[in-house]
């Protein structure tokens, strides 16, 4: 018995330590759940990193050299290196090892180095030799964020950066949502948004936000703050929102005068406009249903701003509105059918196209793919890809029966602005759709020319050129670029309207350039002919030009008012020389200039070309373009007249004085061993 008891005992002692063991355990595994519970709590909270991290991510150097636990008078082996590696060795050599081996190639991250590890915990590749098969540790860096291993510090770089642009900071992808207090918010006319991350970088964000935009945002306001003159209120729509920024510029600024829609497809697009929408104490209406709350501004009136989430094309079919700004990443061609399919009569289309690089002629062939059109890269290049625009915009219209007239049209570093009225009917499309030609452009002299009307084909269409490269020149020497639109870019008066709005609203930015299209929309011409009504100076871009004077006062002769019958007439005259439409395409000053001799300064050729008789002004798409109907050998002829040589540096010592012609012929260089024919006398 007292055997027996013994091994009960025994076996009770076993029993007893096993349930101990497996309620040691079973509490080592709630302890480390909770553990990983409250760690995980404390990353959706706080932004701190994760407490176990790789022995390879630390702070300091003295954090390294702790961990490999240096003395002087002993070997020990480096904490981040295989034995096989890198040996043991004495302090000073293993200092320099951490120094140089570790530390100076680490990767940097808000305050954290993770250095470069060797340890066996990313083998490379097994090389198999003969029957033997090797895999040795191969170099690596942990990652802080997602605890991967990246072999390359550069691709660890980008991997660490592709984390951040994701809002992805924390271990293991737990992610905490980013606060509002840590969101940059910037501030434009008078409007906040807030903005995501890396805002500026298209592919990076959801919400993007160009800051370099501003001048395109301003025009396009200051077009909707002319439309709002005429009718009273519109239905405007921002039909790819981002952030907000443009439709609440309108909503802030023209309050009950527009009915502001801004729509976007993304999820997190649209949640960063309510947010915006409630920054600037709007009320956000989504389906009927008003939230936030916005507080009253002015006078006491609410402004409800509506956000969507729609795909462009389905709330440009699904509704109808008055003003439609079409603003997407790259071209627009692919909306402007759902654009021009509801818009109502006598609104507007506004279209940013940032596909540069295929309208400036660095990818002919995107251009032929998204355009129809066949273009080549010349000295009007910016012109040339505004009325490529223009031309598609004009297609898609008359295929819903409409026709357009063409308000503005701008041509920058960045973007493509137009912006059309729509004319209902087809009459109109009709017009419009005549207008689109194909233009001739002569290679050698750059000459260029729009084809004539009709379908017959001409025998030797290089006659239509007013240059004679063909016949002097070997081969051909012209091709056929569009089709392109071949009316008027600007509206005159509308563009004054836009002026109007601009100086009320303080866009000092929008002013000069507004200046600059309004007299690039006249290219006013010199009159040398007497009219019965007088004259008077306008300044043009710098340059005083002689334009007709149409104030009541000057129908006054001796005290008493003309007649009736005198101010009808002189009014026809004076609208149809306002209808004229604008020179297409410009000149560049220094592409023609003449070796070997200094060209006039701009204003002072303007002059020149003004008093020869041709309607003349400036260019806001090229700052040394200009806009004239001179045919190119005219322009050629003058711009040589009042031309100077340039001398070398003895003709230059020579030479004693250089006098101008005031009457503009020529300058006279007189040396020393010249004399002139009056000083004879």
């Amino acid at each position: 018995d007292g055997v027996v008891d013994s091994g009960e005992v025994e076996s009770n002692n076993l029993d007893v330590k096993v349930a101990e063991s497996e309620l040691k355990t079973e509490e080592k595994g709630t302890e480390e759940a909770s553990a990983r519970e409250s760690d995980s709590n404390i990353l959706d909270v706080s932004s701190d990193y994760p407490r176990e991290k790789h022995i390879s991510i630390l702070r300091d150097f003295a954090d390294l050299e702790k961990l490999a636990n240096i003395k002087e008078d002993e070997k020990k082996p480096c904490p981040l290196c295989s034995e096989e590696k890198y040996k043991a060795c004495y302090s000073h050599k293993l200092y320099r090892h951490l120094q140089n081996f570790h530390w100076k190639v680490s990767v940097e991250f808000e305050g954290y180095r993770m250095c470069i590890c060797y340890l066996p915990c990313h083998p490379v590749k097994p090389n198999l030799i003969g029957h033997q098969t090797f895999s040795k540790p191969g170099a690596h860096y942990h990652c802080i964020i997602c605890s991967a291993t990246i072999a390359r510090r550069t691709d660890m770089i980008s991997h660490i950066n592709r984390h951040v642009n994701k809002g992805e900071t924390e271990s293991r992808f737990i992610t905490a949502p980013i606060s509002k207090s840590s969101l940059e918010v910037l501030k434009e006319s008078a409007t906040d948004v807030r903005v995501l991350p890396n805002y500026s970088t298209p592919q990076k964000t959801d919400s993007y936000f160009n800051p370099k935009m501003k001048l395109n945002r301003q025009l396009i306001f200051c077009a909707l703050a002319a439309l709002a003159e005429e009718r009273n209120p519109i239905e405007c729509l921002d039909a790819f929102g981002a952030t907000g920024i443009m439709g609440l510029q309108w909503a802030k600024h023209l309050r009950s005068s527009v009915r502001v829609t801004i729509n976007d497809c993304n999820d997190n697009s649209v949640a960063m406009i309510r947010e915006n929408c409630l920054l600037n104490k709007m009320k956000v209406k989504l389906d009927t249903e008003e939230e936030g709350n916005g507080e009253a501004m002015g006078d006491g009136e609410d402004i409800t701003v509506e956000v969507t989430k729609m795909d462009a094309n389905v709330i440009m079919h699904l509704r109808s509105f008055d003003f439609i700004h079409l603003d997407p990443y790259g071209t627009s061609v692919n909306y402007l059918d759902s654009a021009f399919r509801n818009v109502r009569n006598l609104g507007i289309v506004s279209l940013t196209s940032t596909d540069i690089s295929s309208l400036y002629a660095k990818a002919q062939h995107v251009a032929l793919r998204h355009y129809g059109c066949n273009i080549v890269r010349t000295e009007y290049y910016k012109e040339l890809a505004a009325r490529i625009v223009i031309a598609a915009v004009t297609r898609a219209a008359a295929r819903c029966n409409k026709g357009i007239e063409v308000l503005l049209a701008v041509a920058l570093e960045h973007f493509v602005l137009v912006v059309v009225r729509v004319l209902r009917g087809p009459s109109p499309a009709d017009d419009s759709a005549k207008k689109v030609r194909y233009l001739i452009h002569c290679q050698w002299c750059e000459e260029r020319i729009f084809q004539k009307e009709g379908n017959m084909v001409e025998e030797n269409p290089y006659q239509q050129l007013p240059c004679d490269c063909h016949g002097s020149m070997p081969g051909k020497t012209a091709v056929a670029l569009g089709p392109l639109w071949s009316g008027a870019l600007f509206n005159a008066g509308f563009l004054r309207r836009m002026y109007l709005e601009a100086v009320q609203y303080s866009l000092d930015e929008t002013q000069s350039l507004l200046k600059t299209l309004v007299c690039e929309a006249e290219c006013t011409k010199h009159s040398s002919i007497h009219t019965p009504y007088d004259e008077s100076k306008q300044e043009e871009c710098g340059v005083y030009i002689k334009t007709l004077n149409t104030s009541p006062e000057c129908f006054l002769v001796h005290g008493k008012r003309k007649s009736d019958e005198v101010i009808r007439n002189s009014n026809k005259r004076q609208k149809s020389e306002n209808s004229a439409e604008h020179p297409a395409f410009y000149y560049n000053i220094h592409r023609h200039s003449i070796k070997g001799m200094n060209m006039p300064k701009l204003n002072k050729f303007l002059n020149y070309l003004s008093e020869a008789g041709y309607r003349v002004s400036r260019t806001h798409f090229d700052p040394m373009g200009v806009r004239t109907n001179a045919p190119l050998a005219q322009f050629k002829t003058i711009l040589m007249k009042y031309s100077t040589p340039t001398y070398t540096v003895g003709q230059a010592e020579d030479a004693e004085f250089l006098e101008d012609d005031r009457s503009g012929v020529a300058a006279a260089v007189f040396t020393k061993d010249y004399t002139p024919h009056y000083a004879a006398d």
